[in-house]
């Protein structure tokens, strides 16, 4: 019964927030008055996540611009039948975030039946703690919901899978993720072009 009456709530929580989750359009609108403002998401106001967000708002406006879908892909995402939300968990200077939600957003555009709605962790630290990567608030992390029954079919992030092995490299040889590593990791969402995360994202349904 107390099994029971804990995926109820945690159904009933996801349902209450997906409510209140913001359109992609309604996340582009919010950074890029933060970046006019010079503010940024959160309760830490640093000049960092300032700058951070500054810098995301310009790099989601050039993946906006110059991330496409070839007509094949199109085809198969237009094909998915399932009804689901794709809940993403973020905050305005996520730089891992800045080429991975416009790739999330081309995507849900080409489908009506991927929602996609956005919520910042730092105003919902209960559903963060609900999908923590490798123990920690990792973000962006996309939560795939079934719209139907409130079931959690999948997860994905905070990086695509290429990245990841990267980062787990790196961490492997050095300890942690330094700041150049950050910047070299960029350098390779540019180069690969959204064609990593794409191809991760489509993973997470089945297509038919």
């Amino acid at each position: 019964m107390k099994k029971h009456t804990s995926v109820t709530s945690s159904q009933d929580l996801l349902q209450e927030v997906i409510r209140k989750g913001m359109t992609y359009h309604e996340f582009r609108e919010l950074v890029a008055d933060l970046a006019r403002q010079n503010g940024t998401t959160g309760p830490e106001q640093t000049d960092a996540y300032k700058h951070y967000t500054e810098l995301n708002d310009r790099r989601m406006r050039r993946w906006d611009k110059t991330f496409k879908i070839s007509d094949e892909i199109k085809t198969r995402i237009a094909d998915y039948s399932r009804k689901v939300v794709w809940l993403v968990i973020t905050e305005s200077w996520c730089g891992d975030a800045a080429p991975s939600l416009p790739v999330m957003n081309k995507m849900a555009e080409i489908n009506d039946k991927i929602d996609l709605r956005i919520i910042l962790r730092s105003e919902y630290p209960r559903i963060m703690d609900m999908f923590l990567t490798d123990g920690k608030r990792s973000i962006p992390k996309l939560i795939v919901i079934d719209t139907k029954d409130m079931e959690v079919i999948n997860t994905w992030g905070p990086l695509p899978s290429k990245a990841t092995l990267l980062a787990m490299e790196y961490k492997k040889e050095h300890g942690s993720l330094s700041a150049a590593f950050k910047e070299d990791l960029q350098q390779w969402f540019n180069a690969d072009k959204g064609k990593n995360t794409l191809e991760d994202l489509l993973q997470l349904f089945t297509l038919k």
